[in-house]
């Protein structure tokens, strides 16, 4: 017997904004780079309108709205009471746990290490730095160090100058310890999975990023020497899942006991759907009008970001989905299961880097690059599931 679906609406096909989310974001990056050559006091006004401490921008207010309107319409669909029923099926919700939570954030972090600390740091320069928030709360003097950062003055500003390749090393691991989107209801879907194994898990990810994500992602940057911003990762979590969980939850209970559950689903939800990706796709523009410059200077720095990128979904992929079948799973289980580990849930990546590392922060571009690549590589996944789910029969 299938799971019930714990969000309430049923995983269709990929739908306009969906479809062609790759162009979307290859037009936001030309946009970006067009407002920053071109009109750049315009991203710098948006981007001055911040919370401050210490003198130093925090929250910036405008990324904030954008960011909290990409995470309400995924947190709103999720049904608590599904969530706690989903552990009866202990073998498909605990690989996808594992995978998620033990092996995927150190993949991550070897496979980037590997890449953009040894064998693409020649081409992304030795010697290139990139200029980062200073921690939340923290106020070092000019000249002084924090990890592998050292306190320097910009524009009147205090800022950690780091090496470059760990600014975009750090986005890598952001987006390594951010499983599973909304849109990899659309991947098991297209596989012909379980939507309601895949739905599930969603919600289940959502969840277990409130207690995991802050603690994994200091650990990992720690061990890193990048400097570990504790308070505004906690900061970040608390804004970019805790608030728009709450905000659907208590929203979802007003509806529904208002206007009836099938109003939520047929009307309410109709019209969040576009929402998330709009929200992403402005917030891009912005991200990419202060890299413009350097992207223009140095086009294949995107490639040298997607490589690792690429090659962990695959892995994780692959891991999920051979595992499955060692553990018995069904097709219509093992596929989904692969798929969520190997999807990221790169709203919140976006929404992390920025808050830690600044709109402009190399790490805030690597975590960019996690949604150029996400739809061509997890339709080719989609396509190699199709062509082995005979692999499952017997």
């Amino acid at each position: 017997m299938e799971d019930k679906s714990c969000i309430t609406k049923e995983a269709k096909g990929l739908g306009f904004f969906e479809r062609y989310l790759t162009l979307w974001v290859g037009l936001c990056i030309v946009a970006g780079i067009l407002l920053g050559r071109f009109a750049p006091g315009v991203a710098i006004y948006l981007d001055s309108l911040a919370i401050y401490s210490n003198g130093a921008p925090v929250i910036s207010i405008p990324i904030a709205i954008c960011l909290f309107f990409m995470m309400y319409p995924i947190m709103v669909k999720i049904d608590f009471d599904e969530v706690l029923k989903a552990g009866k099926n202990f073998k498909p919700v605990g690989l996808t746990l594992f995978i998620n939570w033990a092996v995927k954030p150190f993949t991550m972090y070897a496979i980037s290490l590997f890449f953009l600390g040894g064998l693409f740091l020649h081409f992304i320069g030795p010697e290139a730095v990139d200029l980062i928030k200073m921690p939340l709360g923290l106020n070092l003097p000019v000249g002084a160090t924090y990890g592998e950062g050292t306190v320097v003055l910009e524009n009147g500003v205090k800022m950690l100058e780091v090496p470059l390749w760990r600014s975009y090393f750090a986005g890598t691991i952001l987006l390594g310890i951010a499983p599973c989107t909304a849109m990899v209801l659309v991947w098991g879907h297209l596989a012909r999975g379980n939507d309601g194994h895949t739905l599930v898990m969603v919600a289940i990810n959502s969840l277990a990023m409130l207690l995991l994500y802050g603690p994994l992602g200091g650990y990992l940057l720690g061990i890193g020497s990048f400097p570990v911003p504790w308070e505004a990762l906690a900061l970040s979590v608390g804004i970019y899942v805790a608030l728009p969980l709450i905000a659907g939850y208590l929203s979802r209970k007003f509806i529904m006991r208002t206007k009836g559950e099938e109003w939520f689903n047929t009307n309410f939800l109709h019209l969040l759907t576009p929402i998330t990706i709009t929200a992403l796709l402005i917030t891009l523009v912005l991200l990419f009008s202060y890299k413009g410059d350097m992207i223009v200077a140095q086009p294949l720095t995107i490639l040298w970001i997607a490589v690792p990128l690429i090659i962990q979904t695959c892995v994780i992929f692959a891991l999920g989905y051979v595992v499955s079948k060692g553990i018995g799973l069904t097709y219509e289980n093992a596929a989904p299961t692969a798929m969520i580990g190997a999807s990221n849930h790169f709203e919140v990546a976006i929404a992390t880097a920025t808050i830690l590392f600044g709109i402009s922060s190399g790490a805030a571009l690597a975590t960019v690059v996690g949604v150029l690549i996400e739809v061509p590589v997890m339709l080719m996944l989609v396509k190699i599931c199709l062509r082995t789910k005979g692999w499952f029969r017997g």
